[in-house]
């Protein structure tokens, strides 16, 4: 498994999104583009060269990837389906997680704002006690939720207070960062038999 972070991205000028842009194969330039705001082409451009990066350190890969593209979203490699990977960004930081087998990767802003409302609409009572004692485990949880969902690529359900439960992850392997002075936390969900061979 390797794991590869820029969490630089608010030093990030429109030169370095043309020169990085320039990097791009046609279709995913195009997909940045469509974007309407810098944070988007920022993200779409180097959430993908972050991927290229991590392939070619990790397996030695320099073709550019394609991507295919689930039923609810989760992106494969079209070359190499036999490596699984996956993206996730915010204001803060931008990550890519690749490994030889499922994986999930989310990092939130601690920046952002938690309402009452959000916290008990996404968090169980058991987990509401402990942000209430430690606000930051809320992206703590929110974070491991959507590693979890990334990983067994079925998109949020309605379940959003059960995810966490013994019985709903039993197989899975969390590692979770909290990087609070950088203004984000991210976690990382695989299974527990992939995780011992396949070291972060």
């Amino acid at each position: 498994m390797k794991l590869i972070l820029k969490d630089n991205v608010g030093n990030y000028t429109h030169k370095d999104l043309e020169a990085d842009m320039a990097l791009l194969p046609s279709w995913r330039r195009e997909q940045a583009l469509k974007y309407r705001l810098f944070n988007g082409k920022r993200d779409c451009t180097l959430s993908y060269l972050l991927l290229c990066q991590a392939l070619k350190e990790e397996y030695g890969i320099t073709d550019k990837p394609t991507f295919v593209i689930s039923e609810h979203g989760k992106p494969s490699l079209l070359e190499f389906p036999e490596i699984h990977f996956n993206l996730s960004h915010c204001n803060n930081a931008i990550a890519c997680a690749i490994s030889s087998s499922p994986i999930g990767i989310d990092v939130e802003s601690t920046e952002r704002k938690i309402s009452d409302a959000l916290i008990r609409h996404t968090m169980s009572p058991q987990e509401q006690e402990q942000i209430a004692g430690d606000p930051i485990r809320f992206f703590r949880f929110w974070t491991q939720k959507e590693a979890l969902v990334k990983l067994h690529g079925t998109g949020l359900q309605d379940n959003l207070h059960d995810l966490l439960l013994p019985q709903n992850t039993a197989d899975i392997a969390f590692h979770t960062e909290e990087h609070t002075g950088k203004g984000y936390v991210l976690s990382i969900a695989t299974l527990k038999q992939a995780t011992l061979k396949d070291k972060i």
